[in-house]
């Protein structure tokens, strides 16, 4: 399969995640977890331990094949499992990912990356790799912000010299605050958005 045909199918499986989400959105919503507290604890009731994994799971795989949009799944995190345990899994699954992302591109290189972003993205970030320590420091600095393209930033930092311990510290150290600025503003988003229709 040649990198193009390998893009367009990840966008035709987001497409069609999209609307699995969707359509499990307006099934837990009519179950009535998304305003009742008793409702979402009797629906989580039989899945305390497969629950958990299976999200960590869940969330590794859309880093590495991103076709869930990520702002999705971490805010399934926090509205199942609550802000502290969806936290941690969201943080877990996200590190886990992204250590993938960065040894499967030093592994398999630029062609590998090239199945999953085109060329001309790759390349828009490639300029700031001429220097190896102004690169790792653009890239903690992108981590660290919620809006840069974070799987695209680690899969190109496999490429360069950066050592894992490098990589490993600034995904560590920089992931939580990303992921904690997401759930807070989805989740606030969402209680607002509930607020809006009645709930």
């Amino acid at each position: 399969m040649s990198p193009e045909q390998s893009r367009k199918l990840i966008n035709r499986l987001t497409i069609v995640s999209t609307i699995i989400i969707i359509l499990l959105c307006i099934y837990w919503y009519n179950l009535g977890i998304f305003s009742s507290q008793a409702a979402m604890e009797a629906y989580l009731a039989d899945k305390q331990i497969m629950g958990p994994v299976i999200f960590i799971l869940i969330q590794i795989v859309q880093v590495v094949i991103p076709i869930i949009p990520g702002g999705v799944s971490l805010l399934a995190g926090v509205v199942f499992f609550g802000a502290v345990p969806g936290f941690i899994y969201n943080y877990i699954g996200i590190v886990v990912g992204s250590l993938i992302n960065f040894f499967l591109a030093r592994y398999y290189g630029k062609s590998f990356i090239l199945h999953i972003v085109s060329e001309e993205s790759l390349e828009k970030y490639t300029k700031w790799t001429k220097n190896q320590k102004k690169f790792n420091w653009f890239f903690a600095i992108c981590i660290l912000a919620p809006v840069a393209p974070d799987d695209l930033l680690c899969l190109l930092a496999g490429l360069t010299e950066m050592k894992p311990w490098t990589y490993f510290w600034i995904i560590v150290l920089c992931k939580p605050w990303t992921i904690a600025a997401y759930s807070l503003g989805l989740v606030y988003g969402a209680k607002w958005l509930l607020r809006l229709m009645g709930k």
